[in-house]
């Protein structure tokens, strides 16, 4: 119920006017968002590098309503790539795009639109020396993003697909990605979906999660395994045992400024850690639905406003 009540309220423009406008929402947001310039998210990156981590850069926005805005957001890319060049910490960071965010709903050619300001930003990243990851947003997305994706692979094999384990689907997608090269982060998915698309009950959501894990680690891609759940942290490291894999061929992702303490302690075994890093004036909607996944986030979240206050 609670997390119902959340992702409704990530949709809601009066409480968000609400948040946004309180001085002490944004202290605490900056435990989650790295700031709302690419200059800030650069200097996040490089402390998190520097600590022997890596880093997925997600500029936030994914109401785009034109194509001016779906060409700035791509333009933004662009240039975060470069600043991140520049800095020499494309060996240690990487991307993430919302198609929604480069101009996928936009009616009429949303969908070509999306597809050729993902290739300019997957052509920088190139150029740069690093690589994409397209987000997965809401199930009506899914198809059109997956076909974005092996439109995009002909040119930029590197480019890295996302998959929601709540999703019913999600499993015969894994099977069809799990292939030599094909770089997949699992997830448990974050947004407010039917029961006829997704599995509902935390339980039923964790029993796909495994699932899916199984049927990456035991393909040829590289599985990214997007989860701050200790049980499932475990379960990974046994299928990296039980499959073989060697260090290198997989890696673990959790969220800026959810369980540091686990990210580094993973590090300092050995194994690659990347932080999904987000950054920009549109934190709303992502930070609530962070709440909606795990409540001990909205704990402090409160608690911290409770304190400040």
């Amino acid at each position: 119920m609670l997390r119902r009540v959340l992702l409704s309220l990530s949709r809601s423009t009066r409480v968000r006017d609400l948040v946004e406008t309180a001085p002490i929402s944004r202290d605490v947001v900056a435990r989650f968002v790295a700031g709302t310039r690419a200059e800030e998210a650069v200097t996040a990156t490089r402390r998190l590098v520097e600590s022997g981590r890596l880093v997925s850069l997600d500029r936030l926005g994914e109401d785009t309503l034109d194509r001016a805005q779906a060409d700035a957001t791509r333009d933004a890319y662009v240039r975060l790539l470069k600043l991140l060049a520049d800095d020499g910490l494309t060996a240690g960071a990487e991307v993430s795009v919302k198609l929604s965010a480069v101009g996928q709903a936009l009616a009429g050619d949303g969908e070509r639109l999306a597809l050729d300001n993902a290739a300019a930003i997957c052509e920088a990243a190139r150029d740069a020396g690093t690589l994409v990851t397209l987000d997965m947003e809401d199930h009506t997305t899914t198809d059109s993003t997956l076909s974005i994706l092996r439109e995009l692979r002909r040119d930029f094999p590197g480019t890295g697909a996302v998959l929601q384990a709540y999703l019913h689907r999600t499993e015969a997608d894994c099977r069809d990605l799990a292939t030599e090269g094909s770089r997949v982060r699992l997830c448990k998915g974050a947004y407010k979906e039917p029961a006829g698309v997704a599995f509902q009950s935390k339980q039923e959501v964790d029993r796909s999660y495994v699932r899916c894990l199984k049927v990456l680690m035991r393909g040829s891609g590289y599985p990214m395994v997007a989860t701050h759940d200790p049980r499932l942290v475990a379960i990974a490291g046994e299928l990296v045992r039980r499959t073989g894999r060697d260090k290198g061929s997989y890696e673990y992702q959790m969220l800026y400024g959810i369980r540091p303490n686990e990210q580094l302690r993973l590090a300092a075994r050995g194994e690659r850690v990347r932080v999904y890093v987000p950054y920009g004036d549109e934190w709303y909607g992502y930070l609530v639905r962070r709440m909606a996944e795990r409540p001990a986030n909205l704990v402090f979240f409160l608690r911290s406003l409770a304190t400040k206050g």
